[in-house]
């Protein structure tokens, strides 16, 4: 049945094809020959299959475990250079009608706050964001016909890019909410969102039904093939992602890679990125309830065979994460970083008193996004804050065929140090400013047009003596 151009979820993500994939893998797990094969594919940076890349991840060969993570470092580096793209998440309501088993918003659950923001508070809520320095925004909501309707966050959107603070301005909102209908994906377009991000949580249909019992999320199909409809609906730039420990870590690689396929196939653009969340403690959900968690080791050998098999696809790595595992993930794929987070409804204008607890998950990066950023900047890395492929319309095929031909380079380190510039003049600790004002006369050397170089060197003066948005 399987058949990547299908639109029916079940012949795209056919669970006998995973098997075979996980069985060849096993097979061919210490097979030097194929490998190296597989590994030479790898360096040409056109992707692998996941069938292909399912063998580098069960690989039990060390030397060649090395040279994997040694290319998928190089590959990060040839397609996004240094720069790591900043966001917050920001959850308008945890009202939801779902019965998942993994998630403390469940329909079931009597101890959690519930909370819907007001206008005024998203308002509140967007200052802070601002103040703190944020550009870019994921908007986070549980499904509920009645609490959070289309009209809801259509108009929560709006509200957003309408506040102009001093010198903030939320530039790109990500909207990460329930599989909808193509209509209500076209109102979202309408709307200007840049990703529509929806994790498949796993891909074993099995496993799905089991844990999403009760709720419209019940419906494995519908909600499988929801980035169809997203970009049926014009939203080219989709965001794929699965849940680990909820199913065997290597069953969910294999589909996420074919679900990746199967947007080429289909729309000729794969995904616009990847998440890589873990199943973590929440208010009501134990994560040892689930017996599939994976170790800080195969969690980074997973980022590393995803960067090595979609070459051009985002990264993406939230404050689940510990300051620890988010610097070992860095080096080898993710490319957007979460800062300052806070995962209840609220708690930016003002903190969330302890027995008001909405959070959907318990953050392990607790760090303010200006710690962040300057360890961030200490690790040789440049935080971008910035938007422009979006706002410029090189979204989609635009932004993959630039990405996979390399030009991105002449707009995106531009582009990320003059965004930078602005963070270290409006928003930065002195120490971060300086750490920051290092770093940009280090990376300024490495623009390779001089012409560029110049216009660049102008922005920055102008930006230090107050004017704001420049961008390539």
């Amino acid at each position: 049945m399987y058949n990547p151009k299908s639109m029916k979820a079940e012949e795209f993500i056919d669970h006998q094809e995973i098997e075979e994939t996980l069985a060849y893998a096993d097979a061919h797990k210490r097979d030097v020959e194929l490998i190296d094969s597989i590994i030479a594919k790898a360096k040409l940076r056109k992707g692998l299959s996941h069938r292909e890349a399912s063998v580098l991840l069960a690989c039990e060969l060390e030397d060649k475990n090395q040279e994997v993570y040694a290319l998928a470092k190089q590959i990060k580096q040839d397609f996004y250079g240094n720069r790591i793209v900043m966001f917050a998440p920001l959850y308008l309501s945890n009202y939801c009608v779902n019965g998942c088993l993994y998630c403390p918003y469940h329909l079931k659950n009597k101890r959690i706050a519930r909370k819907k923001l007001t206008q005024e508070e998203i308002k509140a809520e967007v200052i802070a964001l601002q103040d703190m320095g944020h550009k870019r925004l994921a908007l986070e909501a549980g499904e509920h016909p009645i609490y959070n309707p289309i009209e809801y966050i259509l108009e929560s959107i709006e509200t957003i890019y309408s506040i102009k603070h001093k010198n903030g301005a939320i530039r790109r909102v990500n909207v990460n909410i329930a599989a909808t209908t193509v209509e209500n994906y076209k109102k979202l377009k309408d709307a200007g969102i840049g990703t529509y991000i929806l994790f498949q949580e796993t891909y074993h249909k099995e496993s799905y039904e089991r844990l999403h019992p009760t709720g419209p999320k019940s419906n494995y199909a519908y909600h499988t093939e929801a980035h169809d409809r997203a970009m049926q609906g014009g939203i080219d730039d989709v965001g794929l992602g699965v849940l680990f420990g909820l199913e065997l870590y290597r069953y969910e690689f294999a589909g996420l890679l074919m679900h990746a396929e199967h947007l080429e196939a289909v729309f000729g653009v794969g995904p616009h990125t990847i998440s890589v969340p873990r199943v973590c403690p929440a208010d009501d959900i134990d994560p040892g309830a689930f017996d599939n968690g994976i170790s800080e080791d195969t969690f980074a050998k997973i980022v590393a065979c995803i960067r090595v098999a979609v070459p051009y696809t985002g990264m993406i790595i939230s404050t689940r994460e510990s300051p620890k595992a988010r610097a070992r993930v860095l080096e080898l794929g993710v490319s957007q970083i979460s800062g300052g987070s806070r995962t209840s409804v609220g708690g930016y204008a003002r903190p969330e008193p302890e027995e008001e607890n909405s959070a959907q998950f318990d953050v392990s990066d607790h760090r303010t996004l200006d710690e962040v950023v300057r360890w961030l900047m200490e690790l040789g890395h440049v935080p971008s804050f910035c938007t422009a492929c979006y706002r410029e319309g090189r979204t989609g095929d635009r932004f993959m065929q630039l990405c996979k031909s390399g030009e991105i380079h002449n707009c995106c380190l531009p582009n990320a140090l003059m965004t930078l510039k602005e963070y270290l003049e409006d928003y930065a600790s002195e120490e971060t400013k300086k750490v920051g004002e290092a770093l940009i006369e280090k990376e300024m050397k490495d623009i390779p047009k001089e012409k560029v170089r110049n216009i660049v060197e102008d922005k920055l003066f102008r930006i230090s003596l107050g004017e704001r948005d420049f961008r390539f």
